[in-house]
C-alpha cells in the first residue's frame, strides 16, 4: 500500500471510529443564546475547568467563541468522538442553556 492509499484508508477508519488518526479532529460547534454573554459570567469558570482539564489531557486542542455577534462557539478535538460527547452531557453551558444546539462534525486537516 502506497503513502497515499494508506492516508485514505486512514481517513475512511476515521469516519467510523473519531478523531483517533494524524490529521483528524472533531469539531464542536455550539450555537449560543442570544444572552450568552450577560449569563455566561456564573458559570464560566466551571466551563472552563472542564475544557481546560481536556486540553491538559491532551484530547481538546483550541476553543473559542466567535464574537460580532456572539453567535456561535468552535472547540477543536484530537479524542474520539464519545470523549466530546462526554464533555457536552458535562458542560454547564449546555446544562444551563448558553448552547441552544450544538453538532460534532469530522475535520480531515490536511495543512498544520
Amino acid at each position: 500500500m502506497d503513502d497515499e492509499q494508506a492516508r485514505h484508508a486512514r481517513i475512511i477508519a476515521h469516519g467510523r471510529r473519531g478523531a483517533d488518526h494524524a490529521g483528524m479532529h472533531l469539531v464542536l460547534e455550539y450555537a449560543l443564546a442570544d444572552d450568552y454573554l450577560a449569563r455566561r459570567a456564573a458559570l464560566r469558570e466551571e466551563h472552563l475547568a472542564l475544557a481546560r482539564a481536556a486540553h491538559d489531557r491532551g484530547e481538546l486542542l483550541l476553543a473559542g467563541a466567535l464574537p460580532d455577534p456572539y453567535d456561535r462557539a468552535l472547540l477543536v478535538w484530537t479524542a474520539p468522538h464519545e470523549v466530546v460527547e462526554r464533555f457536552v452531557a458535562a458542560d454547564p453551558y449546555v446544562r444551563e442553556g448558553l448552547v441552544t444546539s450544538w453538532a460534532i462534525r469530522p475535520w480531515s486537516v490536511v495543512i498544520g
